[in-house]
């Protein structure tokens, strides 16, 4: 985590100034340790909730339709445009903030928004094709 606190100011050094670098790495290393701590919550959360015992909650049935929507998940995200699955992905999968996306892409916030919104209506549009079958 220092590592990464670091790059991101070694990232800014154009645009910072020396008095208040000592400010901006409290501020970016507070920034970090909050998100980590979120996303390691939000991990633990999720990972509660699909241990499975030895009695399995889901019916045969269930499972049959959960592995379907699985699967079609997957087929509409490799469909899915590149700049618009790439970005998704950041913000589900890794969990970033758009303005963080943005800057990892080095694009604006408004571009991450417009891919985020047309992803996820691709993968509606797309989900909603696949149970109509």
């Amino acid at each position: 985590m220092a590592q990464e606190i670091f790059m991101k100011v070694w990232e800014k050094k154009e645009q910072l100034h020396k008095n208040n670098l000592k400010a901006l790495l409290y501020k970016i290393a507070n920034e970090m340790v909050i998100s980590a701590y979120r996303k390691e919550t939000s991990r633990n959360h999720f990972e509660q909730e699909m241990i499975y015992d030895n009695e399995p909650d889901l019916s045969p049935e269930d499972e049959i339709l959960f592995k379907e929507l699985a699967s079609s998940y997957a087929r509409a995200l490799e469909q899915m445009p590149e700049k618009q699955r790439v970005v998704f992905l950041m913000s589900r999968n890794d969990e970033l903030k758009y303005h963080e996306i943005a800057g990892r892409l080095d694009i604006s916030i408004k571009t991450v928004e417009k891919r985020m919104n047309s992803a996820l209506q691709f993968l509606k549009r797309a989900l909603l094709t696949e149970t109509k079958k």
